[in-house]
């Protein structure tokens, strides 16, 4: 049961003119967004209002995974979601639906959280701080996802981008943007809590490692590591004894989530609006097709994991049976029954599709009410690990946070790893993959890191490291803003 229900509400923002016909000079049922923020209920709505665009983040999490070598795209055919097949090939252009709608999702969530910061000097009220500090987590979440895909963005602090504002802002440097994240991040993690009242509130530990994992992108391995350990040392979080509980339904915001992404089953929810819907849109797309038997419930087979990936997890690695699902082998076992899609692999990213026992909203495919561990104790580990490693800090402490992962995975010591410097860096890399595999984190691990070309195939260097800023809001903004490279 969720405590903390986001709820999607709507803010009026609109200001009507004053006109001399009787006949239309009406007074507005709409809230005048000057004259909203009289009252701590008001910044807690529209803080709500921030948190809810969290749940459209599904597609950046579906699509970041079919980006890389971990799963093909799937689906019924070759032309199911264009967009997303693109995305798996490579061949995405400036007219990619679904990458314009990150684009469009991630600047809502960004506009919400600084209509929140434009009149946050409005009115007091007690724990006024931590309503600011949920905020700017949020707004530096969004802008990490913006910076993540399409790199220098349009960018305004504290105010909202209103209609117009696009033939006057440019593309800001991501440099400048990450140093806003840095900033409210740090307010963040010194105006929050490590446990909160109501899960899915963002925590003190949830802005130490996104904070460290903005570090971690930067290459500021000095720092990502401080306030990495920092949190490893004194936080709340500690790994889950048992890795196969970690994304049952029943088992949500555990000790080892740092921070986590709520949907529930309640709403109804329809493919007209799927950013609106409060389930988990992509547990129904990475669904098995046509599925009839225990546990799981049918869905759209995309996002399936290919080979390369199953190969990767070692003998004796129990993580592999949580993370990976053989639909052979377990229609073998339970006489289930199942379709084959495009791309059929034989693999489903278990983490991620719909069990049974949830309401079944309409439609049931889009309203699953699985909750996306967004920051895992085990990724702080291996971030903490790598900043260490590669910042040249200590490999002997990276050496153990890496191991305290692979503890939990094989049950023993006995497959622990002893090594240093490029090989230690290895390890991590492989660590993450087979840890994080279904979680959206891997292409971003290969870009950063500078893997991405020799892993990917159809991945050009020079183009593919950013994803293109829609053609659509180019044009919008007078075609000022410059494409990405080779787009």
């Amino acid at each position: 049961m969720k405590n903390f229900k986001i709820k999607y509400i709507f803010i009026a923002l609109i200001v009507m003119a004053s006109c001399s016909d009787d006949f239309i000079d009406v007074q507005s049922n709409n809230e005048n967004s000057e004259d909203y923020f009289n009252s701590e209920s008001d910044y807690q709505q529209a803080l709500i209002a921030a948190y809810d665009l969290l749940q459209s983040s599904y597609l950046n999490v579906m699509l970041g995974e079919i980006a890389s070598d971990n799963t093909l795209a799937g689906g019924e055919n070759a032309n199911d979601v264009p967009g997303i097949q693109e995305v798996d090939d490579m061949i995405h252009t400036t007219i990619n639906e679904q990458v314009r709608n990150i684009w469009q999702w991630m600047y809502a969530g960004v506009n919400r959280a600084n209509y929140i910061m434009e009149f946050q000097n409005k009115t007091d009220f007690p724990g006024k701080e931590a309503v600011i500090a949920q905020t700017r987590f949020l707004r530096a979440y969004y802008n990490f996802e913006l910076v993540k895909w399409f790199g220098d963005v349009p960018f305004a602090v504290d105010r909202r981008l209103q209609f117009g504002d696009q033939f006057s802002i440019g593309r800001t440097p991501k440099a400048e943007i990450y140093a806003l994240m840095e900033q409210d991040l740090m307010y963040a993690a010194d105006n929050l809590p490590y446990t909160q009242s109501q899960n899915g509130r963002v925590t003190k530990g949830a802005a130490e490692a996104l904070l460290g994992k903005v570090y971690l992108y930067q290459d500021k391995f000095t720092e990502a590591g401080v306030v990495l350990e920092n949190l490893i040392d004194n936080g709340p979080h500690d790994l889950l004894v048992d890795y196969s509980t970690m994304f049952e339904n029943d088992n949500e915001n555990n000790i080892e989530s740092v921070f986590e992404v709520q949907y529930t089953d309640l709403e109804g929810a329809g493919f007209g609006c799927l950013q609106c819907s409060e389930g988990n849109v992509a547990v129904g797309f990475n669904g098995i097709r046509n599925y009839n038997g225990p546990l799981f419930e049918s869905g759209f087979s995309f996002n399936v994991p290919t080979q390369e990936v199953v190969d990767e997890f070692e003998d004796g690695d129990n993580r592999f049976q949580t993370a990976i699902l053989d639909i052979e082998a377990w229609a073998a076992d339970t006489g289930a029954t199942f379709g084959t899609g495009n791309e059929h692999t034989g693999y489903f990213n278990r983490k991620y599709i719909s069990r049974q026992g949830d309401l079944n909203t309409g439609d049931a495919n889009l309203t699953n009410p699985n909750n996306y561990r967004a920051i895992r104790f085990a990724d702080v580990l291996l971030m903490a690990a790598e900043a260490l490693n590669r910042g040249g800090v200590s490999d002997t402490r990276a050496e153990m946070y890496l191991n305290r992962v692979r503890e939990r995975a094989f049950g023993n010591t006995a497959n622990n790893v002893s090594a240093t410097g490029a090989a230690l860096t290895d390890a991590i890399y492989h660590e993450r993959r087979v840890e994080l595999v279904g979680e959206g984190h891997h292409f971003f691990d290969l870009v950063r890191t500078g893997r991405a070309a020799s892993e990917i195939d159809g991945f050009q260097s020079g183009k593919h490291e950013l994803f293109p800023i829609p053609l659509i809001e180019i044009q919008l903004a007078g075609n000022q803003w410059a494409q990405n490279p080779g787009y």
